[in-house]
């Protein structure tokens, strides 16, 4: 027997329960991301318009990525509505490729062991990663270089770049320089089309660089002609040289030098991202040394600097139109350095549970953890909750779904594939005999919206092979739904699921 027929028959138009990932999941993304919530939806998305911290603690397969997904389109609506209030997002969920570069900047001693290469992660690594990401998203947008998954809703206006003082251009400048990830294009290229889009003219910066070779000129004509005409002697001559062209490239030189140091420093202690110190250097001598003086940079193992730049990022985001910062942080079980291992999970997350950066005013962290590491946290110690404050965050423990929501959530996905005019329900799929409360306290044992799925799909392949399309049933039975529960109960409890 088709399943197809099956569903057909009951007015689906097509199988409500063959995806279990939300990320590629047309169900969930052309229905359910804005009609089916789990009951913590509104203390997780909070008001966007006062971004807070939230930190979920949810099992595999539990919906946090679905969570996350929906926060994301509900915060595209709110920017559509509130175009000049809008909430710029962040999606911290991909972590390999600052891992990788963060282990490839570490002593080989450290980088050979996960645990101690993580051990070495520090909150302005996070904080530099979140960075990396919101300045690339940001001078793609500046540039109009925008992603397919971009909404109009995140466009920077060009009567908004106009709105920009030159401290602040500078400010964007020195971010791209430090943070700018983009491999679209070179980075000198890239950050001087950023330079020319933002209007922020330079032409005075190589005076002392033109001032040098004026005086190099000067100091060969003129020690030459005194040495050709005996005036002084070769020795003299020489000397005058030397004096006239250090004293003229004396300023340039030291401008060169700080420059050298400031790009050795970040390509040193930026970790999470790639650069090059010749091209930072090359970079940071086109801005005049009297505007980068005092500027915060990542160029120290501390986190002063970091909070710094990402209030200057914030600063620079409310007069483009966005007034607050969403960071979607999940899949944290998913790095290949980690393997889902709890132990090594939890050197990563810790660094990032500090009350300092989970209450930055205008910034809300969304942390989407597996269900692992809150039994981890109440290992902790005092000195750890004192400086996390979680009791001050929006903390969900358990992601914790009841028989009824499952069940909710089940008809919701059938209403989303039901043929137009069907009201299909879940009870309807099953024989008489198996009663509304015994289907929810089966949904109840499957304990997640993806174990749910899994067997629902289980137990309509079961049915359906035990029928011809000549000879159909359209209920399942008792035996057949009994059995398959228990052989997928029993597969879980082998697996660890």
């Amino acid at each position: 027997m088709n399943i197809h027929s099956f569903l057909e028959h009951h007015g689906i138009s097509r199988n409500p329960f063959a995806e279990e990932d939300a990320q590629t999941d047309p169900v969930f993304k052309e229905f359910c991301i804005s009609s089916a919530y789990h009951p913590v939806w509104d203390k997780v998305y909070g008001d966007p318009s006062e971004p807070s911290t939230a930190i979920v603690f949810g099992a595999k397969g539990a919906g946090k990525t679905a969570i996350g997904l929906q926060i994301d389109r509900h915060l595209d609506r709110y920017n559509r509505q509130h175009l000049n209030n809008r909430t710029f997002v962040i999606r911290y969920d991909d972590f390999n490729p600052f891992l990788d570069h963060f282990q490839e900047r570490l002593p080989r001693r450290l980088a050979k062991k996960p645990e101690k290469t993580l051990d070495a992660w520090r909150l302005w690594d996070h904080i530099d990663a979140i960075l990396c990401l919101g300045v690339t998203r940001l001078v793609d947008r500046v540039l109009d270089q925008n992603n397919a998954n971009d909404s109009v809703a995140t466009e920077v206006r060009d009567e908004d770049l106009r709105k920009l003082e030159r401290h602040q251009a500078r400010d964007l400048l020195l971010l791209a320089l430090a943070y700018d990830q983009s491999t679209g294009e070179s980075f000198p290229e890239r950050w001087n089309g950023l330079r020319k889009k933002l209007g922020y003219r330079n032409w005075a910066v190589r005076w002392d660089f033109w001032l040098a070779i004026a005086a190099l000129v000067v100091a060969v004509v003129l020690s030459g002609w005194l040495a050709y005409t005996d005036r002084l002697s070769p020795a003299f001559s020489a000397a005058l040289f030397l004096l006239i062209s250090f004293a003229g490239a004396a300023h340039y030189k030291l401008r060169w030098l700080r420059c050298w140091w400031m790009a050795r420093g970040i390509r040193k202690h930026m970790r999470v991202g790639k650069r090059d110190t010749h091209a930072l250097h090359k970079t940071l001598l086109s801005i005049p040394f009297s505007e980068l003086a005092s500027q915060p940079l990542p160029r120290f193992d501390r986190t002063d600097d970091r909070y710094e730049l990402l209030s200057k990022f914030q600063s620079l985001l409310a007069r483009l139109g966005f007034s607050g910062v969403i960071v979607l942080i999940d899949r944290v079980d998913e790095p290949h350095l980690m393997g889902g291992k709890p132990e090594l999970m939890r050197r990563f997350v810790w660094p990032l549970l500090d009350n300092k950066l989970l209450k930055h005013s205008g910034v809300g962290l969304k942390l989407l953890l597996p269900q692992e590491l809150h039994r981890d946290v109440e290992r902790e110690t005092r000195e750890f909750h004192e400086r996390a404050r979680l009791d001050k965050q929006n903390l969900i423990p358990s992601f914790h779904w009841t028989g009824e929501a499952l069940y909710d959530l089940a008809q919701s996905r059938l209403m989303a594939c039901a043929a137009e005019g069907q009201s299909p329900e879940p009870r309807n799929l099953f024989d008489d005999n198996i009663s509304y409360e015994r289907l929810l306290a089966a949904m109840q044992s499957l304990r997640v919206p993806r174990h749910l799925f899994r067997f629902l799909y289980r137990v309509l392949v079961e049915h359906c092979n035990k029928y011809t399309d000549s000879d159909p049933h359209y209920k399942i039975d008792a035996n057949t739904f009994e059995t398959t529960l228990a052989v997928y109960m029993k597969d879980l409890e082998s697996t660890g699921g």
